[in-house]
């Protein structure tokens, strides 16, 4: 293959065998996102009722809105906006919200209904308490989330794990009760719950668990390791339902480990392999009782630059080992597995207790920034900052004045890191950018945001070391160390506002002290993770591009999420359809949560947010871009025309020129009219061929007077059952109309 550019918003890969033709290349279209709904959401404020939405990277340039309540626009102008407040709104109103495109308004998108206090609450449902075999009785407390759309209707549910009372970090002995999975809609309806089983110690280490479409059909799975009793959310056990591998201490160092793929709408365990990177002695992994052996991290990467893959690693104190996966077509098959006993033996003793996913080095593939090492999105060693491991780390565009992306990490063990206690290195080469001392001392906790904007950029802290520029440069020898975990992009501004346990402040550079924004212990909110105080979650879950925060309550009855209603005027594609961002997101509940960050400097003084070449997967219905179709003989995609939508269009040669659509769904099969969307400039129709699965028909564009003036052709194709059918357009001498879309029924 050979990879060129071809847009910026498209890769072309040269097949220089398709058919015969030299000429074929297949257009894809960067990395994989959801088909995210408006996500419109409505609450009450003391200014009225804040309604704010989605910008979705697949919008088309200039999309504005209408907002109504009760079926009555409530603004003037559409409104170059990503949000409104309805002064004279209460929270009895029901409000939509309609993009328009091209002065044309499309089909609303309803806001549900209109939270009538600062929060959503999600009903939840703890497990049974329990008693362990030595008499310990334990209770349930919810614990991480993670966002995943699953059951493919644009929103998000939120998969949550339930931690028992006993958890356990791996240093310490003791039996644990069971970890469990629940899905839940946002309406409190649990669509199904996983039992992760009595061979699955809980703890922070040992329960990663990803919640992703890999696949590419539209609805999210499940990953998880699994083991001898896990019960499926259909009931269904895998592996011995009787088998007990764990030790008097409680560790579990015999019997099989499984990998599972469970389906994200039902819960059943659709396959189960064994989990690399395996278990093997136990002694190899630093020492004999257990507790570096089941150090376990999880991620997901879109390694190929296109579908992401879901990574689970094993151990990172001295040996470590990383295993990408990827779930195609009903095949859950190995991608590749990198070892430090095998090669890259500088990244032995380099990882960190959590791992970051993205595009170190502008390749368009992402890697795995494995705390001080990274290794590429083809399971190769990279390189290694020496510095060793530690607590935290953040990978982001934190220094706006320099190319690429940056990493920021906290080092543990003086003895490896000499005078770098924190520092930040470059990501695409590992060279230290600047560091700061650690004072012979574990630098336990450390971030990067940018909460002042007197400085270019993000600043660095950590719990040694000061605060810092991005550049390094020391700001104050105290650093705000009351904010050592997670931020949320909250008020209208750029900058991001630090978060303290069940707290969200604004931080005042002068006095340096923060302003309570949200007091969500107000509300009996409780944080997880002990010191950490860490929130169930904390992304972009729907409305603007500002994030939520997901807390649990105390008494475990509810989740509480958390939306601003302050008004920004400040437009951003959802941070979800950043890849980065998103990748992040959905590895945040491993080992020490860590906050996301996109790929482009999201701070004071930005003014461009630029959006990764991206596409959403086509499940062989609805709307599908002609730019993504397998083209040849000199058909090429195009944007020197205007109305056109989504990223481009396809012009065609007189004659030889073709473009091929798969994975077409035919549904039961039979007779179907699609629609194609196109333009003729022509003074005359042009017809050529529209081969269904072989069999040719012919295909006629009648002249829209302007190359710039967009219509509609039906035709009606026979399509046998199942998404395995194909349409191709062939010119055979006429040349064809600009084809913008199809659309299948």
């Amino acid at each position: 293959m050979i990879l060129r550019k071809a847009s910026a918003s498209s890769v072309l890969l040269a097949l220089l065998a398709m058919g015969g033709d030299a000429n074929a290349v297949i257009t894809i279209p960067g990395k994989q996102i959801e088909n995210l709904n408006r996500g419109a959401v409505a609450i009450q404020s003391p200014a009225g009722v804040f309604i704010s939405w989605r910008q979705l990277a697949t919008d088309a340039a200039g999309t504005t809105f209408n907002v109504y309540r009760g079926g009555v626009k409530l603004n003037g102008a559409p409104l170059d906006a990503l949000n409104y407040t309805d002064a004279s709104g209460t929270a009895a109103g029901s409000y939509a919200v309609r993009a328009v495109v091209g002065g044309v308004e499309q089909q609303g998108a309803e806001a549900g209904a209109t939270w009538a206090q600062p929060y959503k609450a999600i009903p939840v449902q703890a497990p049974p308490a329990g008693t362990t075999p030595t008499g310990q009785a334990y209770t349930y407390e919810i614990n991480d989330g993670a966002p995943a759309d699953l059951d493919g209707d644009g929103s998000y549910e939120i998969v949550v794990k339930w931690q028992p009372t006993n958890a356990q970090d791996n240093s310490l002995s003791g039996y644990t009760g069971n970890t469990y999975l629940d899905a839940y809609k946002l309406d409190g309806t649990r669509m199904w719950r996983i039992d992760l089983g009595k061979n699955i110690r809980a703890g922070a280490h040992y329960t990663t668990f990803l919640a992703y479409d890999f696949d590419g059909d539209g609805q999210a799975e499940v990953m998880a390791k699994t083991a001898d009793g896990t019960v499926d959310g259909q009931g269904v056990v895998i592996g011995s339902a009787s088998a007990d591998h764990r030790n008097s201490a409680g560790y579990i160092l015999t019997g099989p480990e499984f990998l599972t793929v469970f389906n994200g709408l039902t819960g059943a365990a659709m396959k189960t392999v064994d989990y690399l990177p395996a278990r093997g002695t136990v002694s190899s992994w630093g020492d004999s009782y257990g507790n570096r052996v089941d150090r376990f991290l999880g991620g997901v990467a879109n390694l190929d630059g296109n579908r992401p893959s879901a990574i689970f690693s094993r151990g990172y104190y001295t040996r470590a080992v990383v295993a990408a996966w990827d779930w195609r077509d009903g095949a859950l098959t190995s991608r590749w597995v990198f070892d430090t006993n095998v090669s890259g033996a500088a990244a032995r003793g380099q990882g960190a207790h959590w791992f970051a996913t993205g595009d170190v080095d502008g390749d368009g593939k992402d890697d795995i920034v494995y705390g001080a090492a990274t290794i590429d999105s083809y399971g190769q060693f990279k390189y290694s900052t020496g510095l060793g491991h530690g607590d935290a780390l953040h990978f982001g565009k934190f220094d706006p004045s320099r190319s690429g992306q940056q990493i920021y990490m906290v080092h543990e063990t003086p003895s490896v890191y000499g005078a770098t206690g924190s520092g930040m290195h470059d990501a695409a080469t590992g060279a230290l950018l600047w560091g700061a001392s650690g004072s012979n001392a574990d630098v336990g906790r450390g971030v990067c945001f940018d909460i002042d904007p007197n400085h270019a950029g993000e600043e660095c802290w950590a719990s040694r070391g000061g605060f810092r520029s991005a550049t390094g440069a020391l700001i104050n020898a105290t650093a705000p160390t009351a904010y050592m975990n997670f931020a949320a992009w909250w008020d209208g501004d750029l900058l991001r506002e630090p978060m303290g346990g069940t707290s969200i402040d604004k931080f005042d550079p002068v006095t340096r002290t923060g302003s309570r924004i949200v007091d969500a212990a107000l509300n009996g909110a409780a944080s997880n993770n002990g010191t950490k105080a860490t929130p169930v979650l904390s992304a972009d879950l729907f409305g603007d591009w500002r994030e939520e925060v997901v807390w649990r309550n105390s008494g475990n009855t509810e989740l509480q999420v958390y939306s601003t209603t302050i008004p920004t005027a400040t437009r951003i594609n959802t941070l979800m359809h950043n890849p980065q961002y998103r990748t992040q997101v959905a590895g945040q509940n491993a080992g020490y949560n860590q906050p996301p960050h996109p790929s482009f400097y999201l701070g004071h003084g930005a003014t461009s947010f630029p959006q990764d070449p991206v596409h959403i997967p086509y499940d062989g219905t609805g709307t599908v871009q002609a730019e993504t179709a397998i083209v040849g003989g000199g058909t090429a995609a195009k944007t020197d025309r205007a109305g056109y939508r989504s990223t481009g269009f396809l012009t065609f040669p007189a004659s030889g020129g073709s473009a091929e659509f798969g994975r077409i769904n035919g549904g039961a099969g039979g007779a179907k009219t699609i629609t194609i969307r196109y333009a003729n400039g022509n003074p005359t129709p042009r017809t050529g061929v529209l081969r269904v699965n072989g069999v040719a028909q012919a295909v006629t564009f009648k002249i829209t007077g302007g190359w710039t003036n967009w219509s509609t052709a039906t035709a009606t194709v026979n399509l046998a059952a199942g998404a395995n059918n194909t349409l191709r357009f062939e010119s055979t001498g006429q040349g064809l109309g600009n084809i913008d879309e199809l659309i299948v029924p």
